[in-house]
């Protein structure tokens, strides 16, 4: 007898028969938490011989994956993703504004449409591999990169693209990036797995600083006083190692000219709309940096210059105003990127491949260089770590350091032990003697011209020497004239 209608158990999934012959499985897999639709887990058995069975085992593992809430639970895109990420992820705000401007450029363009199923190690590998061998993913075509949007005449900066790719390290941060959202996305149960845990980004290059030398860091400081407010700003830059936001926010109410100390309290960044804001320093702390006296001078007579503008208007100086300003009573600070483009100018000009943030390195090479310990200068820099970074990143190879070290680990090696050497030859070689008895022949007629010299063999054989030794003598005798010598035939006297 069957059982009651209330007693059956309804049978989870369905399998469909498609016109082709396959079998299509569907199985529910709840609400989807972005489109609010219902959400299926679907999967194609070809047609033929055991399909059903295979069908059927297909539908067991796709219900047990929504049992063990192993399945994805939306078929939202990587751009849906993303912005639900960003909203939810804390980040500074500098690097919230990196980040986007990363994905946007790089990234949406190319894998954000794509559902977050379908992207695996191999899809995000193959993205990686071309954005080194391109940035702009030509794939190899030809175009002109115009420098203006909409119609314009075209001017030396409208030239033929060329393929540069991206470095290893920006190709590094967009998958440290993209990790960080699949994995937010497999907690939220947007997805079974992280497929960038199981892809391999690009190789973490080794650090290369590169400062600049004592003769180009001369160089740039005389050309920068052409204008004394922005040499001001360079010397600052080379002797504190303050990074360039750091500067753009110093105020003068954080520079104690009589104590000679240097408070780095904020930063100046640009926000998503272009705007410039201040927020804290990169590790958040201040951090004070001591002055040293020329470097005091230099920011007195900044200050005087600064006074004397706005008394020449009837105005004073405010001990909030900027220290390095675009404005004369300085109410505005400058923009980082355009103290960065200046620099660049400048170094373009000198001939010298160089940036403005090397000069915190030139800051922590020349203080280790001169013997401060590696904490304090972390210090100065803004390192956390106890100077790892100090030492990893921005301390340049020395040469004189090198020596240095080199002369202290000499003078601690024990003796060398001494070799019995050699007794100095006195008198002519032997090569010198066989030609002197050669030529005591041609003078004395014994060897008369036309006549044969003995072998290169005999000669040695008689003298006691090697072979090489008597064509030696024989060479000699040849470049005085003496001889006449023809490749594979006896010298003869001349």
């Amino acid at each position: 007898m069957a059982p009651p209608a209330a007693a059956r158990k309804r049978t989870r999934g369905e399998i469909e028969v498609l016109p082709s012959g396959s079998l299509r499985v569907r199985v529910y897999a709840g609400t989807d938490p972005v489109t609010r639709k219902r959400h299926y887990l679907v999967e194609t058995v070809p047609g033929g011989r055991g399909a059903e069975r295979e069908a059927e085992r297909v539908r067991t593992r796709l219900l047990g994956q929504v049992d063990e809430r192993r399945n994805p639970r939306t078929r939202a895109t990587l751009d849906q993703l993303l912005d639900r990420w960003l909203d939810v992820v804390e980040l500074e705000a500098t690097t919230r504004v990196n980040y986007k401007s990363k994905l946007d450029k790089h990234v949406r363009p190319v894998l954000g449409r794509l559902p977050l199923t379908k992207l695996d190690p191999e899809t995000l590998e193959s993205f990686y591999a071309s954005l080194r061998k391109c940035g702009e993913r030509c794939g190899g075509r030809k175009y002109v990169e115009h420098r203006k949007a909409g119609s314009h005449e075209c001017t030396d900066k409208c030239r033929p693209h060329k393929c540069r790719g991206l470095s290893a390290s920006t190709v590094r941060q967009l998958h440290w990036i993209l990790s960080g959202a699949f994995e937010r996305a497999v907690r939220w149960r947007w997805l079974g797995i992280n497929p960038a845990s199981q892809a391999s980004p690009p190789s973490l290059p080794h650090p290369d600083p590169h400062p600049p030398s004592l003769d180009e860091a001369a160089r740039i400081v005389e050309a920068a006083w052409a204008d004394p407010d922005w040499g001001t700003l360079i010397w600052l830059a080379m002797t504190t190692g303050a990074r360039r936001g750091e500067l753009c926010a110093l105020r003068w109410q954080h520079v104690d000219l009589d104590a000679g100390v240097l408070t780095l309290r904020r930063s100046i960044y640009m926000d998503e709309d272009g705007e410039l804001q201040e927020k804290d320093t990169k590790t958040h702390q201040q951090r004070r940096v001591a002055l040293d006296p020329e470097t005091m001078t230099v920011l007195q007579e900044h200050r005087a210059r600064a006074v004397s503008r706005l008394a020449s208007v009837g105005l004073d100086l405010d001990a909030g105003a900027y220290v390095f300003s675009p404005e004369p009573d300085g109410s505005r600070p400058f923009r980082p990127d355009s103290v960065t483009q200046r620099y660049g100018r400048l170094a373009a000009r000198l001939g010298i491949s160089t940036t403005i943030h090397a000069l915190r390195h030139y800051s922590a090479t020349e203080l280790i260089n001169a013997g401060v310990d590696v904490r304090t200068v972390a210090g100065r820099l803004g390192h956390g770590g106890g100077g790892t970074t100090t030492l990893k990143v921005y301390a340049a190879w020395l040469s004189e350091s090198d020596q240095r070290a080199a002369a202290t680990l000499s003078a601690r090696m024990p003796a060398r032990p001494t070799e019995p050497t050699a007794p100095r030859r006195t008198g002519p070689n032997p090569y010198e003697v066989i030609a002197e008895a050669l030529r005591d022949d041609i003078r004395s007629g014994r060897l008369k011209p036309c006549d044969h010299l003995p072998t290169v063999v005999e000669l040695a054989a008689q003298h006691r020497v090697g072979s090489g030794t008597a064509q030696r003598a024989v060479a000699l005798l040849r470049d005085e004239g003496l001889v006449e010598v023809v490749r594979g035939r006896r010298a003869v006297v001349n």
